[in-house]
């Protein structure tokens, strides 16, 4: 009999935490039942990509490292949006502010570090905010959009990277140090210098040598003041100033705490049974605060925990690879020329290249590159192997001898340890790179990425994976990477879309099969597309694979940061009815609903229901389902029109009724969202939905490609009908069009800016054509019924909802 698994909570849903916990499910994963409690409402995701998501290199959801579903296929209960506030050492429990708690056999904190806020008087005001977390940057994001002013207090690495992104935003930026140059912990003054200029090129304007007084405004901030007594105006001030250890949980715990949380070699704190890893972990002394060396400690960690025989962490030395704005920068080691070290500089300000390097007793022990940092893993390598280097100083400089030519990017991977990190921002080495291409037949920068992630967050390090695959790939190296719709094929939706259509394949496995997918499986990205693009194609053969949706598509419902789910029935055009309501209402107080709440698409949603009572609970609402969750359909948002209004020119509610009956259960790419004006007031928004329209004297006027998210973009006028029929007509082709041509998850204001207006018009401008796309989706939804119907009338369904275990999810 298998003896009974531990209990491991884990407190932080970081990188460092969560990457020790993949090491231990390869170790051993039957040996711990997993309970991970993290601060912020999203799965784990990569912080050093935040800079990214502001520039628009990156969106949250590509940031993300372990997405909703890697939480339930490796069976850990994940309490997102829970912040512990205390351990009990003696029952070995651990309590969240949110009321969860969990027994542990094992404890691992991994609590990460909080950015440190300057006490000044006016800090609490609105527009005043940290660069930390993804909240941080959804306020940047939403800030650009209305205010004009940000200040950055601080000029080392996260401050330049958040003036960076606000610059990117539109917004004026100043950015405030209180040294005389900016990122002095990582570089020399010649090379801050240097980047400085660049970045005043770049449009960034610098405050150096001020020291900040006060904020000043009423609710709001309206500038900052200085202790010289001048000032600078402010909507928005970010805090880049430095960060702590989180430790105050493990201090009230009792656990030994200096500026970390004091741990051995083996990560192991004061207390048996509790371990500390990541920012928030002091170990010798030293609390890391970068991305490698917190890797080194998670896989030591899991070692142990695994009871795998494993050497102690014994601490790193630390180098650190940066791109600032564009520019790239290296430092390591001791830059700053203490007494009995001699120093070479190379210094190029037409090229924007400056290189230094700092010996001591014929040993490399620092260095500092800016503009070329093509030589610094083989100097960082030369530097911890702390080897001589006596007489060829200047060799190490320049990257090549007097006289000689310059070393080759080949030779010098070739010189580089195989400990080296060639990827910074998920910890692969030299050595786990040259592992895939010649143990596990990696061919290609693709395959490379899906194996070890490298090249996987920011893409910096992906010509060195190429320079590798070059070395360790020989004759095997595939063609150079053509990106597909995901890591398991080359191939393109358009050319997917096309074999399908050929081949006359019809289900997921056969494709997968048939057109040669690397992972025979799939994955997260590609299963779903694939699953769509058949129903799409044969509306009327295909079987809906259940298996290939996304989890809240499979629980026809939302889930929440606290694992609950939210539950929207369809409520036609804002429309309802008191027995409706009663409906609802009743429904909610069975089942003990903690809120009910009216949404942005006039609809009631009932948040917080388990998923145990889903399906008990859809019966009892006898309702369609909203498809809140799903790539479909979602709301039309009506206004009340000539019904009621003095303003309406026509029936908009009417409208609006009839346009979500006719589409409901609809399928598409991503979500659409409909709406219908009854005047050019506007009052329903249809200039900023998928489809709007908006009612004009003696006709309509239809708009296509809103979007009221994050990147609002405002409709383009598709044409001017004058029926109401010409209206569905219309409304029916445009979404045909766009599901037999948009890329999965592609919304439809970033179709029609791809595709141009242009294209779609002459697509639809023929009635003939117009009426073919019509038919086709009629066929579509002719085949389709309301997903919950199915459930409430599938007993086994029902009867192992509980079991179910999705594959692939994210949020919607």
């Amino acid at each position: 009999m298998a003896e009974p698994r531990k209990k491991l909570v884990m407190v932080g849903n970081g990188m460092a935490g969560v990457r020790a916990l993949e090491h231990l499910l390869k170790l051993a994963p039957e040996a711990y039942e997993i309970t991970i409690f993290g601060a912020e409402p999203h799965p784990n995701y990569n912080r050093i990509m935040l800079s990214s998501v502001l520039v628009g290199g990156a969106d949250l959801k590509e940031i993300v490292l372990n997405d909703w579903d890697w939480y339930e296929e490796n069976r850990i209960k994940l309490h997102a949006g829970h912040t512990v506030t205390r351990i009990d050492t003696k029952k070995r429990k651990v309590y969240s502010r949110e009321g969860a708690e969990a027994e542990y056999d094992v404890l691992l904190l991994a609590t990460g570090s909080q950015p440190f806020m300057l006490p000044l008087p006016g800090a609490d005001k609105e527009g005043v905010i940290a660069f930390r977390d993804i909240r941080d940057c959804e306020i940047m994001l939403e800030t650009s959009q209305t205010y004009k002013n940000a200040v950055v207090i601080g000029g080392g690495l996260l401050g330049l990277e958040a003036a960076r992104g606000l610059l990117h935003l539109g917004m004026n930026v100043s950015v405030v140090h209180i040294n005389a140059y900016l990122m002095e912990r990582q570089l020399d003054e010649a090379a801050s210098k240097m980047l400085q200029a660049e970045l005043e090129r770049q449009g960034m304007k610098f405050l150096l040598r001020k020291q900040s007084e006060t904020i000043y405004g009423k609710k709001r901030v309206k500038g900052l003041r200085f202790t010289d007594g001048t000032d600078v105006e402010a909507d928005l001030i970010v805090m880049a100033v430095g960060i702590r250890p989180n430790v105050e949980l493990a201090r009230s715990a009792g656990l030994e705490v200096n500026r970390g949380i004091v741990v051995n070699d083996y990560l192991e704190t004061s207390e048996p049974g509790i371990y500390a890893v990541g920012e928030c972990a002091e170990h010798r002394g030293i609390a890391y605060g970068l991305v490698a060396p917190l890797y080194e400690q998670g896989a030591v960690l899991a070692k142990r925990l695994a009871g795998v025989e494993t050497g102690g962490y014994e601490g790193s030395v630390t180098s650190t690879k940066l791109k600032v704005s564009g520019v790239d920068v290296f430092s390591a080691g001791r830059y700053d020329e203490p007494p009995g070290t001699r120093t070479l500089r190379y210094q190029d300000e037409i090229d924007g290249v400056y290189k230094k390097i700092v010996l001591r007793d014929d040993k490399l022990v620092g260095a500092v590159l800016f503009g070329d940092t093509s030589d610094g893993a083989s100097l960082f390598s030369i530097m911890k192997k702390g080897e001589s280097i006596k007489g060829r100083e200047k060799e190490l400089l320049l990257g090549f001898s007097a006289g000689a030519a310059p070393a080759s990017p080949t030779s010098r991977l070739e010189a580089m340890a195989d400990d080296e990190i060639i990827c910074g921002c998920n910890g692969v080495s030299k050595a786990t790179i040259a592992e895939a291409i010649q143990s596990k037949g990696c061919s290609t920068v693709g395959e490379i990425k899906a194996c070890t992630k490298a090249s996987g967050s920011c893409g910096g390090c992906k010509p060195l994976v190429e320079g590798l695959l070059k070395i360790y790939g020989g004759d095997a190296v595939g063609e150079p990477v053509k990106e597909g719709i995901c890591g398991c094929t080359t191939l393109s939706r358009d050319e997917i879309v096309a074999e399908i259509k050929r081949m006359e394949l019809k289900n997921v496995k056969e494709v997968m099969n048939v057109l040669g997918w690397n992972n025979p499986e799939g994955c997260s990205k590609c299963r779903p597309s694939l699953n769509y693009y058949l129903g799409m194609l044969w509306p009327t053969e295909y079987k809906d694979e259940k298996e290939s949706r996304f989890t809240n598509e499979r629980y026809h419902a939302n889930i929440q940061k606290d694992g609950t789910y939210s539950v929207v029935p369809r409520i036609y055009g804002g429309v309802t009815s008191p027995s409706e309501l009663k409906k609802i209402a009743e429904v909610a107080e069975k089942f003990d609903v903690p809120m009910v709440k009216f949404t942005g698409g006039q609809r009631l949603d009932l948040l917080g229901v388990k998923k145990e009572d889903l399906p008990k609970m859809w019966e009892e609402l006898d309702m369609p389902s909203g498809h809140a969750y799903g790539k479909a359909l979602r709301t039309v948002k009506t206004c009340v029109g000539n019904t009621f209004c003095r303003f309406g020119t026509q029936d908009s509610i009417g409208m609006g009724i009839r346009l979500e009956k006719e589409f409901e259960r609809l399928n598409t790419p991503a979500k659409v969202k409909l709406a219908v004006s009854g005047c050019p007031r506007n009052c329903a928004e249809a200039t900023i939905k998928d489809f709007g329209v908006v009612a004009i004297d003696g006709g309509w006027e239809l708009h296509v490609g809103g979007n009221g998210g994050v990147h609002v973009r405002a409709t383009d006028l598709l044409c001017v009908v004058k029926t109401e029929d010409e209206v569905v007509e219309w409304g029916g082709a445009f979404l045909q069009y766009y599901r037999e041509n948009a890329q999965w998850n592609e919304r439809t204001s970033v179709w029609v800016e791809r595709v141009g207006l242009d294209s779609i018009k002459a697509a639809l401008e023929q009635q003939e054509e117009r009426k073919a796309l019509y038919g086709r989706i009629r066929t579509a939804l002719d085949h389709t019924t309301d997903p919950w119907k199915q459930i409430a009338s599938d007993r086994e369904l029902r009867k192992n909802f509980e079991t179910l275990t999705p594959e692939p999810a994210v949020r919607n």
